[in-house]
């Protein structure tokens, strides 16, 4: 997979989000400049510094401070000021209201739904990024019972393709399975 330079400068800690992941919530989410987006598992800060380059205010919350120092640094180096990073868990509380979006990117995720549905604003996103089916599971099963909407499930697969004079096919080399993408509207 090519990074662009953006990526290529960030600093790296714990697993990070990739772009044909992130690029996905972006638009399928619909957030712009006047959007209001809440990140729960900040890690190295992609999804946040990502999320903070299109909308207006991003908040990003962890519960360990090595990976929030990680993460200031990314916000530091692409001067985003409409990034705040926070430590905290969103299982217990969600200080925001009226958000548009909410990523959820940490282990027990479908904990922190009721605090999701109390800080988004009506017809506003929740976003889960999960590694395992069990996980998705789990969610959906959540979000079922807090009657959210328009659940959609999707995995994003990315292939090389390999140029040549004899012929074009794909190669070998490609980002397989990263995480499945959850989403649904309160």
């Amino acid at each position: 997979m090519m990074l662009s330079n953006a990526y290529r400068k960030m600093k790296r800690g714990p697993q990070v989000m990739l772009p044909k992941d992130i690029g996905v919530i972006i638009a399928y989410s619909g957030i712009s400049k006047s959007s209001a987006c809440v990140d729960a598992g900040t890690g190295s800060g992609w999804l946040a510094v990502s999320l903070a380059r299109v909308a207006g205010k991003v908040t990003s919350y962890d519960q360990r401070e090595d990976f929030l120092a990680i993460a200031e640094k990314n916000r530091e180096m692409e001067r985003l000021e409409n990034l705040e990073l926070k430590l905290g868990d969103v299982r217990k509380s969600i200080a925001e209201r009226n958000v548009d979006l909410i990523t959820l990117d940490m282990p027990n995720s479908e904990k922190a739904l009721s605090n999701a549905k109390k800080a988004l604003k009506a017809g506003g996103y929740v976003a889960g990024y999960l590694p395992h089916m069990e996980q998705v599971k789990r969610f959906v099963s959540k979000l079922n019972s807090l009657k959210f909407h328009d659940v959609y499930i999707t995995e994003i697969i990315e292939r090389d393709m390999l140029v040549r004079e004899e012929g074009m096919r794909p190669s070998t080399k490609g980002v397989w399975h990263t995480g499945y993408l959850v989403f649904a509207q309160k």
